[in-house]
């Protein structure tokens, strides 16, 4: 029974605890994370668990740790509002993803970053179309933000498909074809009457609204 009564004074002085480290850290959004802030609330939580789970071990062995990663956490970030240079190692530059309504496949690959990446984090934004992107940028929390092109005024808004992949770097997705009824003969002929002959030489190619929009690799 004392076991027990232990387990639960602990797991709630824990979850104060915590809650106490990370209001004393600062209020950051879950995406505006860094590596390194994630690395220290996962420590942080690990060590509360492994403390509970050995109710016998004094408290101390963990509180001691714990204010520990809380105080380098902070000297850390202190450091970083000094040095830009620090910040820049510690939590990474941001990564022009789309630049000019231009995909930029270098640094798609530098961050590992591919385009069902770009495709879902569009959606997420309610952005139908990569044709509508003047900026997407690549924060260092892995957060996409999108500046869309300016449309013009006397234009009237219209509802458009969302854009359906046709090429991923150089090959054709067969499925996609499938799903707006067209065939992979087509697809080729009609990229010939645009003047692309290579298949492997685009990066990435949509079609919707009876439009395309293609990219080339490295261009």
């Amino acid at each position: 029974m004392e076991e027990y009564v232990t387990i639960v004074f602990r797991t709630l002085f824990f979850y104060v605890l915590i809650l106490v480290i990370f209001r004393i850290m600062g209020k950051r959004e879950i995406g505006e994370l860094s590596i390194l802030d994630l690395v220290v609330f996962i420590m942080i939580g690990e060590m509360a668990v492994v403390s509970i789970d050995e109710p016998k071990d004094p408290l101390i062995y963990t509180v001691v740790p714990m204010i520990l990663l809380m105080l380098i956490q902070i000297l850390l970030a202190l450091i970083s509002l000094k040095s830009k240079k620090f910040r820049n190692l510690i939590d990474g530059q941001p990564s022009i993803i789309i630049n000019r309504g231009k995909i930029d496949e270098k640094a798609m690959r530098k961050q590992r970053y591919n385009f069902d990446d770009l495709m879902t984090q569009l959606r997420e934004k309610d952005i139908r179309s990569i044709a509508d992107v003047e900026f997407a940028i690549l924060e260092s929390s892995g957060s996409l933000s999108v500046i869309e092109k300016i449309k013009n005024e006397n234009a009237e808004s219209q509802q458009g498909d969302i854009t359906i992949p046709l090429i991923l770097d150089g090959n054709i997705d067969e499925e996609n074809l499938l799903r707006i009824n067209k065939t992979n003969l087509w697809l080729r002929q009609e990229l010939k009457k645009q003047g692309y002959r290579d298949v492997k030489k685009i990066s990435f190619c949509s079609y919707e609204n009876g439009k395309f929009f293609i990219d080339l690799k490295d261009e």
